[in-house]
């Protein structure tokens, strides 16, 4: 039984899947986004998040650090000059994960893991449905049934005001 194993060890070794997660990385950050496999693409998103978050404080010892991890430094130069500059003022959830079906050979999950802000059409959807109306049109009943009764109300207090003084 798995119980309390959280890592996906993906049917490699721990260096084999430690360097294939520091390439996925390295690539991610480059292209801005990959293909892979589902499973690939949750544990690449449980390696990067942190070193994105790493990123958004531009000292020596967090290139350093993120450089340990990931073993390129045109990647590295990468993050911190363009990525944290984009993601500075998001709290988390830097990657979107989007299924594109099954594989023909082996028929495993696929999916493309990206950079939320690098994907232009999402933005852009997000703006042009805050902009659409709702389906439902309002009466002109509805409307101004709360006009009339907020009007009366306000006129109440101050006439039990003026007899009072």
């Amino acid at each position: 039984m798995r119980h309390q194993r959280r890592i996906n060890h993906l049917g490699r070794t721990a260096a084999h899947r430690k360097a294939m997660l520091s390439n996925m990385a390295c690539s991610l950050i480059l292209h801005k986004r990959i293909s892979t496999t589902l499973a690939k693409a949750k544990e690449l998103r449980k390696f990067i998040e942190p070193l994105v978050t790493k990123s958004k404080n531009d000292t020596t010892h967090s290139r350093r650090t993120v450089f340990a991890y990931l073993h390129n430094k045109y990647a590295v130069t990468e993050l911190y000059r363009e990525i944290s500059q984009k993601i500075a003022e998001r709290p988390g959830g830097y990657t979107r994960i989007l299924k594109t079906g099954f594989r023909k050979g082996d028929n495993a999950e696929m999916c493309i893991i990206e950079f939320v802000d690098y994907n232009e059409t999402y933005t852009q959807a997000k703006e042009t449905k805050k902009a659409t109306k709702t389906r439902r049109s309002r009466s002109k009943k509805a409307a101004e049934a709360p006009a009339a009764e907020v009007a009366p109300v306000e006129e109440a207090p101050a006439a039990e005001a003026t007899p009072a003084e």
